[in-house]
C-alpha cells in the first residue's frame, strides 16, 4: 500500500511538503518526496490530497483496560493493595483488550499505549507496551516487561493508612522501596556467588527479587509516580543510591525543579493536563509545566493517565501544552517520538521511518485542535 500527496511529519527531521509513504505488511518500506515516487503495479494507492501524515500517537502512561469503562470493582484490576510491594505482578495479566476504550483510542489516532499498574503500592509491578488494536493481549504486545512501576507520595499513604498498615508516611514508603531493592541486590550477589563457587547453595527462589533483577541490571527503567517536588527528589535520590535508570511519571512540580532535572538527565511523562487539583499534591499544577521542562532541556512526553483523562484526548492534551507555552513541534514530539524514546520502543514506533511499524494517522488541519478528527488511521499496516 502507498499513501501519496501528503505532508509527512516524520518526527526525525523537517516535514516533507508533498511526499509518499509506502508500506509492506506491517512495516514502513519507503518514505520520500513525490518527485521520487515510482508506482508499483498492483499496489493499493491512497490519495492523501494534502492531508498531514503523522506517526501513530503514543501514550507513555495510562491504565487502559485495567480500570474498565462503566464498571465498578469487577473491572478494577490495577491495584493489588493487599501488599505494598508487588514487583512480580504484570500489567499484561490485568488488561482487557476488548474494553471499549481501546477502540476510542484508535479512533483518536492513539496506536501505542504504555500500560502500568496503579499507584497504590510503593512497588506495583511490571509495565507493558502494546498496540490498541486486537482481541488477544499477546498479539498486541510491543514489550511485555518495559519498566517497573513505583509510587511515592499521597497514594500509598492514603491506601495503607486506611488499612492501619505500613506505609502511612513518606518515610516508610521510601524505606519499603529501599528494603526491597537492597534485598534484591543481596539476592543477586548470592546467586552470582553460587554460580562461581559450587560449594555454595543458591538462595531460595524469591519471585519478587527475580522481577527486580532486570531493573538493577539497568535492562529496564523504573517509572516512578511522583507529583510533589519533595517526592520527585526522593525518587531521584533512591535511584542514585541503587544506580537505577528512571522516568518521572506525572512530575507535576517539575517546573520548580527543571534545571535540576535537566542536570540529572531525567525524563518526564507529564499529565493529565486537563483536570482539576483534586488532591493536595496537585496544588502546584500549572499548564506551563511541560513548556518549562522542555525549555530547560528535559525530555518530556505527555500522557492522559487514562481513565483519569479519556485516552482519546491525548492530542488535545498536547494542544493544551502549546497553550501553556510549549513549542508546537515539541508538543507533537511529546506524543510521538519522545514517549517512544523514553519508553525504549522507538525502534518500533514514534516516527515515520523505514523499518518501523506502519502506524500512521492522517489529518486535514491541526491534529492538536479541539476540532481535529483523523481522516484515516492505519495500524500495523491495516486501515482501521
Amino acid at each position: 500500500m502507498v499513501i501519496i500527496n501528503g505532508k509527512i511529519f516524520t518526527m526525525v527531521g523537517e516535514p516533507i511538503a508533498c511526499g509518499y509513504v509506502r508500506t509492506e505488511g506491517t512495516k514502513i518500506a519507503e518514505v520520500g518526496d513525490m518527485a521520487d515516487y515510482k508506482p508499483i503495479k498492483g499496489e493499493e494507492v491512497l490519495e492523501a490530497a494534502g492531508a498531514g501524515i503523522y506517526p501513530g500517537f503514543v501514550d507513555a502512561h495510562c491504565h487502559i483496560g485495567m480500570w474498565e469503562d462503566s464498571l465498578g470493582f469487577e473491572g478494577d484490576d490495577g491495584n493489588e493493595d493487599t501488599d505494598p510491594c508487588v514487583p512480580h505482578l504484570r500489567a499484561i495479566d490485568a488488561i482487557n483488550p476488548i474494553e471499549r476504550s481501546f477502540s476510542e483510542a484508535l479512533e483518536g489516532g492513539v496506536t501505542t499505549v504504555v500500560v502500568a499498574p496503579g499507584s497504590a503500592n510503593p512497588i506495583a509491578g511490571r509495565i507493558c507496551a502494546l498496540k490498541t488494536k486486537g482481541c488477544c493481549i499477546d498479539d498486541m504486545v510491543i514489550k511485555e516487561n518495559l519498566a517497573m512501576k513505583f509510587a511515592l507520595g499521597e497514594n500509598p499513604k492514603l491506601t495503607y493508612h486506611a488499612k492501619g498498615q505500613t506505609p502511612t508516611t513518606r518515610m516508610a514508603t521510601a524505606a519499603l522501596i529501599r528494603e526491597q531493592l537492597a534485598k534484591t541486590r543481596r539476592y543477586m550477589e548470592d546467586k552470582e556467588a553460587a554460580e562461581e563457587d559450587e560449594d555454595l547453595d543458591e538462595p531460595e527462589f524469591d519471585f519478587k527479587c527475580e522481577a527486580l533483577i532486570p531493573l538493577l541490571r539497568r535492562e529496564i527503567r523504573a517509572h516512578i509516580h511522583a507529583h510533589r517536588a519533595d517526592d520527585i527528589c526522593t525518587a531521584m535520590r533512591i535511584c542514585r543510591e541503587f544506580d537505577i535508570d528512571y522516568v518521572l511519571i506525572h512530575c507535576t512540580d517539575g517546573h520548580a525543579l527543571a534545571p535540576r532535572l535537566a542536570n540529572a538527565h531525567a525524563s518526564a511523562v507529564v499529565g493529565p493536563l486537563i483536570n482539576s487539583r483534586t488532591k493536595p499534591e496537585l496544588a502546584g499544577q500549572t499548564l506551563d509545566n511541560p513548556a518549562v521542562l522542555s525549555k530547560n532541556g528535559v525530555k518530556t512526553a505527555i500522557c492522559t493517565d487514562h481513565p483519569e483523562l479519556p485516552i482519546q484526548y491525548l492530542t488535545l492534551s498536547a494542544g493544551i501544552a502549546v497553550r501553556g507555552g510549549m513549542p508546537y513541534d515539541e508538543a507533537l514530539k511529546a506524543i510521538t517520538i519522545y514517549p517512544a524514546q523514553i519508553c525504549g520502543i522507538d525502534d518500533r514506533v514514534g516516527s515515520i521511518e523505514v523499518g518501523k511499524d506502519a502506524d500512521l494517522v492522517l489529518f486535514f488541519g491541526d491534529p492538536l485542535s479541539v476540532y481535529a478528527k483523523p481522516k484515516l488511521v492505519i495500524i500495523n499496516g491495516d486501515v482501521k
